[in-house]
């Protein structure tokens, strides 16, 4: 009787392994939503990623927005969003719609026309920065501002080619953003050919507050030799309501930068609301 106890229990034991060895189904992790735009400036459907705020249906609030360069799935936008996210559970931002613009081809995209030969050659498709900034103005700002909650804030955001973007756009049309954040911007393009131009751009910005933050690693050569000369030219020419800061991070590499500067800045441009 004992040795018939002991096969049922030991017959039990295994049969209940398949039991315990069966995989739990998984649930999707839904992190914002993805659209595909379509664009008669580019071309192409083009990727927006955006993150919302929770409870942005139930409470009739409207919101900055922050948007990213190189925002794609793939890209910037799933730790740029997290910063969002980060600042809405423990109250040290305010809440922020996080819109992500995926870029394709960087260096047409992002980057400034450039007459360096050695450029043009190894990168034939460059320089339509001009036609992704229609893209933003024409296409993606009303599209996010006509479908969601939004506010009269908006900030714009990138790092190293998406910088030099960010910066571009802060010197040449100044007004289509509110505050600019560009995170060691790829200034050295072209010869640092648009930190030599800043002066003379400054000086014929519009007026109307503006906010523009930098910040750069350890990067040295004609990267650190064009921010400079970017800061030089904010120095002297900067108008009196351009607010600026320069934060360079010498412990930082241009790997490792983005993200602890990211969160900075968001602690900077979304501050936390007084508590009355």
């Amino acid at each position: 009787m004992r040795f018939a106890a002991l096969l049922l229990s030991v017959a039990a034991l295994f049969g209940a392994v398949p039991a315990l060895a069966q995989t739990p189904t998984p649930t999707p992790i839904v992190i914002g939503q993805s659209y595909v735009l379509p664009s008669e400036v580019m071309g192409q459907p083009r990727e927006i990623n955006v993150w919302l705020p929770p409870g942005h249906s139930e409470d009739g609030r409207r919101y900055p927005v922050l948007y990213v360069l190189d925002g794609g799935q793939a890209q910037d936008f799933h730790h740029i969003s997290g910063l969002g996210q980060l600042g809405t559970v423990n109250g040290s931002t305010r809440d922020v719609i996080v819109v992500g613009v995926a870029s394709v081809d960087r260096r047409n995209e992002l980057a400034l026309r450039s007459s360096n030969p050695e450029i043009v050659a190894t990168y034939p498709t460059q320089g339509d920065s001009a036609r992704f900034r229609r893209f933003l103005a024409d296409e993606v700002i009303p599209f996010v501002e006509a479908t969601f909650p939004t506010d009269d804030t908006t900030v714009l955001m990138g790092e190293s080619l998406a910088g030099l973007f960010v910066v571009e756009t802060a010197l040449k049309t100044p007004a289509l953003f509110d505050t600019y954040v560009a995170i060691s911007p790829s200034l050295w393009w072209d010869d640092g050919a648009l930190a030599g131009e800043a002066s003379a751009l400054l000086a014929a910005h519009p007026p109307g507050p503006r906010t523009l933050f930098l910040s750069i690693a350890d990067e040295g050569g004609e990267m650190q030799t064009a921010m400079d000369a970017l800061v030089d030219a904010l120095r002297s020419s900067a108008p009196a309501d351009l607010t600026w800061a320069y934060d360079p991070r010498p412990t930082e590499s241009h790997a490792t930068i983005y993200h602890g500067a990211a969160l900075d800045a968001f602690r900077r441009v979304f501050p936390a609301p007084t508590q009355p």
